[in-house]
Parts: C-alpha cells; structure tokens; sequence
C-alpha cells in the first residue's frame, strides 16, 4: 500500500459491502472517547461532535436503488496535511504512525480542520456537557477536552498504549488482536478490521492483500498516503438491474413461449363457464316481474 518509515504502523480495512449501517460503531466511538453531547441548538448549526459518520451513497434510480455505508473517521494519514499547518504544533505524527492531537497546546485556530480533505477534525465550541446521569460514564483512560480545542479519531490510543505497555512489561511482542479500537469491538457485521500494517501476519494485512482488487484510497490524489482501506462493494449486480415488464417475451425464451402456449387453452376456457352464463337470464327476467305490478 504505501511505505511505512516507523517501526510499527497501524492501520484499518473497511469493507463497505459488509457495512449496515446500524451506527453501533458511532455510539461506541462516543462512549470510549467521551465525545460530548452538544445537544439540539448545536447540531443546527452543524456542530454535532461524531468523531465517526456513516456517510450514504445512493445507487440506482427507483425502484431499483442500493445504498452503500462507508463509515468516516480519521485516515492516520502518513502524509497528514493537518499536521503541516498547525501553528502550535498540535497535530503531531506519532512513532507508530498515528495522527496525534496534543489537546494542552491546540489554540483553536481551525487551519487543520480547513485543510482536512475529510472533514474529520472537530472544534469545541462550547463547554463539554453530559446530560445526567451520563456524566458518571466517562471514560478515566481519555481527557476531557475543553472548550476551544480541536479533537479527532485517534484509533482509540489508549487501548493502543495500555497494549504495547502490557506487551512491554511482559517482553513480547502486541499479540494481533490485542488493541482493538471501539468501532472495530462493536461492529456486529465484522466490516471493520484493526492492526499491524507492518505484520504481515496480521489479520488486517492478509485481509487487504486478498482484497486489494477492491481497495480504494480515499483522496489519496492529494498524497494524503492514508492508512484507513476501504473495499469498495463485490456484489452481483443482476439485483438491480430492470426487470422485465409482463408481456414482454425475450428472444431466448424459446423454453418460456411453450409454456405460455399449452396455458392458453385453460386461460380460454375459464372466462366462459356454463354457470355463470346460465345466471343472466334469471337477472333479466327480474325487471319483467317487477314490471308486472305497474301494469
């Protein structure tokens, strides 16, 4: 995919055919990293503070439409563009190739926000609250962020440090599957896959390698280099295509046309029973007996 100049690198695969859309990943993501809830006034604005979006694309015309889920969050870009504009050096680029956001020096000038080609850095722009009692819910192991400040996905870094640290400790290497990001943990339909880039024992690397005749870059025309893989949908095609109208006979159907033409003489035969037309007589012979009394 690309190459890697740290010694580990972590990196995400996201298979769009698998997505849902179900947003567990998304309340997940807000619970792990204490995401603040702006409530109704702010997300009129557009300020709501999902470090994770689900973004719908639309296939099709009606009725034959398909709608893809492509889940949105930060691409740990090797290259970031973020990270080149911050005056403060906030966005800083990890040794384990993560994008960084060091939350004590953001002065909140928004310039990475406006040169994020995805639109995934958010700004604070009021005091972080939680409705009660949600506020005895927050996570110890992630900060608090303040009002000003930018934010972003940070692949949950805390369970990444708190696993390389036990790994440390006890003298091996992170087992695969050790770290998992919260996004990863909750998706029930297995679309999201977290790892080593760098092992290629991993499941995250075997999975983009048999995979790579689907995987998409996202932007990567601004050599963004990201580390986030998306697998573009495999399915059949036929489902949405036109259906053929009743009536109209294909070519090839030599088959079909048969049985159409041994059903016609049943189909003929049904419209005219003797019954049914036995029964006219009798309704017009009613006006001639109500008739009789007139006379």
């Amino acid at each position: 995919m690309q190459e890697f100049h740290g010694e580990l690198q972590w990196g995400m695969t996201i298979d769009v055919d698998k997505c849902t859309g179900c947003k567990a990943c998304v309340v997940a993501c807000r619970a792990e990293n204490n995401v603040a809830v702006v409530g109704a006034e702010q997300a009129a604005m557009g300020r709501i503070m999902d470090w994770l979006r689900i973004e719908r694309i639309h296939h099709g015309t009606y009725p034959h439409v398909h709608v893809d889920f492509i889940p949105m969050l930060c691409q740990q870009c090797g290259a970031a563009p973020c990270e080149s504009v911050c005056p403060v050096f906030a966005a800083v680029h990890t040794h384990d190739g993560l994008n960084g956001q060091v939350y004590n020096r953001c002065i909140g000038t928004r310039v990475c926000a406006n040169n994020c080609p995805y639109h995934v850095r958010m700004f604070n722009f009021t005091y972080p609250t939680w409705p009660e009692p949600m506020e005895k819910l927050l996570n110890p192991d992630v900060t608090v962020r303040n009002e000003g400040i930018m934010e972003k996905c940070t692949f949950c870094v805390q369970r990444i440090r708190r696993g390389t640290l036990d790994a440390k400790v006890e003298k091996r290497e992170v087992y695969d599957g050790e770290v998992r990001p919260a996004c990863e943990q909750a998706c029930a339909a297995e679309a999201l896959t977290f790892g080593l880039l760098t092992d290629s024992e991993s499941a995250v690397s075997k999975h983009y390698d048999r995979n790579k005749f689907r995987s998409v870059l996202l932007h990567n025309e601004h050599d963004t280099r990201p580390n986030v893989v998306y697998l573009r949908p495999d399915r059949d095609p036929a489902p949405l295509e036109s259906v053929t109208p009743l009536g109209n006979k294909s070519h090839g159907d030599h088959g079909h046309q048969e049985n159409h033409s041994e059903m016609k003489p049943s189909a003929e035969a049904t419209p005219a029973p003797e019954p049914a037309a036995s029964a006219t007589p009798v309704t017009e012979a009613t006006p001639a007996v109500t008739a009789s009394p007139r006379g």
